[in-house]
C-alpha cells in the first residue's frame, strides 16, 4: 500500500509531460535542457541488445548495430532496403546520434517515419532531406523545432502523409498552414500551442476529410476557425484543451461531427448553450469541460449522450439542481465532480451509476450521510475525497467496495477510528492520509490489518 503526498489547496496543476520536456517553455532556459541531457543513452555505439536470454539476434538487428558501429564511414543510406534504413535513423536518434550532416546520409532513403520531435537542431535546412522520401512519407514530428513556414512548404509534395505533429512550433505562420491544404490523406494532426492556428490558418484543415485526429490544444488564436471542422465526418479526436478564444458561437460548428468520440474542451469560454450544440453526438464517448462556465443545467443534454463513458466537470461550479440527470449515464466508468458545489443531495443521483470505475469529489461540499449513495458501486478503483467534511463514520459506507484500489482522505475528518472500518479492503495500493487527524497508533493497526 503506498501513499501520495497531496497538493496544496488551490495548487496550479501542470501536465507532467509539461515538466520534464521542452513542451512547458520555448525559452531559452528549457531549449538548453535539450542540448545537454542524453535522450535515453549516451553511447551511440552501444552493442546490440538480445530481447531474451539465448536469443540470438535477427539479421536485420546485427545489420543495424553493424552500421552503427560505423555510422562515420557513410554519407549514403539510399541503397540499403527501407526497413534496414529506417531502423538505423531511429537509432540514431533515439540515442540523440543524429546530426545535420548524417541526416544528409538518409536523403533519398524512402523511409515512412521520421520522428524529430524535441530533438535539438531541428529547423528548416533538416526539412529538404525529410521532404526528400517523397511519397514514402507517412509520419512526420517536429515538436518543439525552430521549423518555419519555408521548411513545412517542403512537405507540401509528400502526398500520402497520414500524421503530422507541428506541436509548440512557435515559428509558423498561417501562411505556413495553408500549403498542408492539399494533404488529403491526413488522418492525424496536431498543432498544440501554435498561433498559426487562427480562424484564416485554420482553412488549411477543410480539405483534409480523413482526419480522425485533430489536437490543437492551446491554440490562442483559434476563434472562428472551427468553421472549417464542419464537413470532417470521420473526426474522432478533437483536443480544443486551453483554447480560451473559443465561444459557444464557435462551438454549433461541431454539431454535424457525428463520429466524435472524444472531445477536450477545458477552460474554453463556453456555457450550457455552448454544450447544446453537442446534443446528436451518440458516439461521443470521452468529454471534458472542466474549468468551463457551465451550470447543472447543461447535465439535461449531456444526460442524452449515451456512450459517454469519461465526463469531467472538475471546476465548473455546479450545484445539486440539474444533477438529477446524471441518473441516466449508465455506461459512464470515470466521473469528475471535483471543486464544485455539490452536496450529499448529488450523490443520491449517482447511485445508479454501477459501472462506476473512478470519481473525483475533491472539495466538494459532502460529508459522512452522502456516502451511502456510494456503498453500490461495487466497480469503484480510485475514489478522491479530500478537502471534503467526510469523517470517521462515513467511511463504514465503504468497507463492501471490495475493488478499490485508490482512495485520497487528505485534509477530511477522518481519524484513527475511521481507518479501522476501511482495514478490510484487501485491493487497496494507495492511501492518501494527510491529516492532522490520523497518529501512529491508527496508521498501526491499518498496517496490520495489511499484512
Amino acid at each position: 500500500m503506498g501513499s501520495a503526498c497531496s497538493r496544496k489547496r488551490g495548487q496550479l496543476l501542470v501536465d507532467e509531460e509539461d515538466l520534464y520536456s521542452a513542451r512547458f517553455s520555448k525559452s531559452s532556459s528549457f531549449k538548453w535542457l535539450l542540448h545537454t541531457l542524453p535522450r535515453g543513452g549516451s553511447n551511440v555505439h552501444r552493442k546490440v541488445q538480445v530481447p531474451g536470454p539465448g536469443r540470438c539476434p535477427s539479421l536485420v538487428e546485427l545489420c543495424v548495430a553493424k552500421v552503427r558501429e560505423d555510422i562515420g564511414r557513410y554519407s549514403d543510406f539510399s541503397l540499403l532496403p527501407r526497413d534496414l534504413s529506417q531502423q538505423v535513423f531511429n537509432e540514431l536518434v533515439e540515442w540523440n546520434g543524429l546530426t545535420e550532416e548524417l541526416l544528409g546520409a538518409f536523403r533519398d532513403c524512402a523511409l515512412q517515419d521520421i520522428c524529430l520531435g524535441d530533438y535539438p537542431g531541428v529547423r528548416d535546412d533538416w526539412m529538404e532531406v525529410v521532404a526528400s522520401q517523397g511519397q514514402s512519407l507517412l509520419s512526420v514530428d517536429i515538436s518543439c523545432s525552430d521549423v518555419t513556414d519555408s521548411g513545412l512548404n517542403q512537405l507540401k509534395d509528400c502526398i500520402n502523409l497520414q500524421s503530422l505533429a507541428c506541436n509548440y512550433c512557435d515559428q509558423i505562420s498561417e501562411h505556413g498552414l495553408k500549403t498542408l491544404s492539399g494533404l488529403s490523406n491526413m488522418t492525424s494532426l496536431s498543432f498544440k500551442k501554435c498561433a498559426a492556428v487562427t480562424a484564416e490558418g485554420a482553412k488549411a484543415f477543410a480539405n483534409m476529410v480523413n482526419l480522425g485526429n485533430l489536437d490543437l490544444e492551446r491554440c490562442p488564436k483559434i476563434h472562428g476557425g472551427l468553421v472549417h471542422l464542419k464537413g470532417l465526418r470521420k473526426l474522432e479526436k478533437l483536443n480544443l484543451r486551453y483554447c480560451n478564444g473559443i465561444t459557444d458561437s464557435d462551438m454549433k460548428h461541431l454539431s454535424d461531427l457525428t463520429n466524435l468520440r472524444e472531445l477536450q474542451l477545458s477552460c474554453c469560454k463556453i456555457s450550457d448553450l455552448g454544450v447544446s450544440y453537442l446534443r446528436g453526438l451518440s458516439k461521443l464517448a470521452h468529454l471534458n469541460l472542466e474549468g468551463c462556465a457551465v451550470t447543472a443545467a447543461c447535465l439535461e443534454v449531456i444526460s442524452g449522450l449515451a456512450s459517454l463513458v469519461l465526463l469531467n466537470l472538475s471546476r465548473c461550479g455546479i450545484y445539486d439542481e440539474g444533477c438529477e440527470h446524471l441518473e441516466g449515464l449508465g455506461k459512464l466508468k470515470v466521473l469528475n465532480l471535483g471543486f464544485n458545489y455539490i452536496t450529499d443531495a448529488c450523490l443520491v443521483h449517482l447511485k445508479e451509476l454501477i459501472n462506476l470505475e473512478c470519481m473525483n469529489l475533491d472539495s466538494c461540499k459532502i460529508g459522512d450521510e452522502g456516502l451511502i449513495h456510494l456503498k453500490g458501486l461495487l466497480q469503484l478503483r480510485s475514489l478522491e475525497l479530500s478537502d471534503t467534511e467526510v469523517g470517521s463514520n462515513g467511511l463504514r459506507h465503504l468497507s463492501g467496495l471490495r475493488n478499490l484500489q485508490s482512495i485520497n482522505l487528505s485534509f477530511t475528518l477522518v481519524t484513527d477510528i475511521g481507518l479501522k472500518k476501511i482495514s478490510g479492503l484487501n485491493s487497496l495500493r494507495s492511501l492518501n492520509l494527510d491529516n492532522r487527524q490520523i497518529t501512529d497508533n491508527g496508521l498501526a493497526a491499518l498496517i496490520l490489518a495489511f499484512v
